[in-house]
């Protein structure tokens, strides 16, 4: 994948309902340049689908952070089947190292996260956790509007 490629790419990840003319334009390339990377990056499973992005995905919550999650024993499957039921909860990563589990979070207010928190910390399994509330996000690959 050449810089041409990455470029494309990231024009999709924002929008990739633009029509390949709009993409052409932009990239100072020709539609049928355009058209055959599109054709070969979709071949070669580079890109393997498109998406719809919902309003709910795009707006940032007021309040998000980042949870660490130590497991006691062999609980982790159970911890994370638990943890995919929270509404709040955006993404679950397993870990090595002190945490097994890392935990995104998203809530309207700081009493909610208090309350999201509290669940977590009583849910058989968890030991322990950490969070970290997250200011601002500088760079990100998901899609905005």
């Amino acid at each position: 994948m050449d810089a041409l490629d990455q470029s494309l790419i990231t024009l999709l990840r924002h929008d990739c309902r633009r029509p390949v003319s709009e993409l052409a334009t932009i990239l100072k390339v020709s539609r049928a340049t355009v058209r055959a990377r599109l054709d070969r990056l979709e071949r070669d499973g580079e890109i393997i689908g498109y998406t719809v992005v919902l309003r709910a995905d795009a707006e940032a919550a007021a309040v998000r952070a980042i949870t660490l999650i130590a497991v006691e024993g062999r609980r982790t499957g159970d911890v994370i089947d638990a943890l995919k039921g929270f509404a709040e909860i955006t993404s679950v990563h397993t870990t090595v190292g002190t945490w097994d589990i890392v935990v995104e979070v998203s809530a309207g207010s700081l009493p909610e996260l208090d309350d999201l928190l509290r669940r977590v910390r009583l849910m058989p399994g968890v030991t322990t956790s950490e969070t970290h509330l997250l200011l601002s996000t500088p760079r990100s690959a998901r899609a905005r509007l």
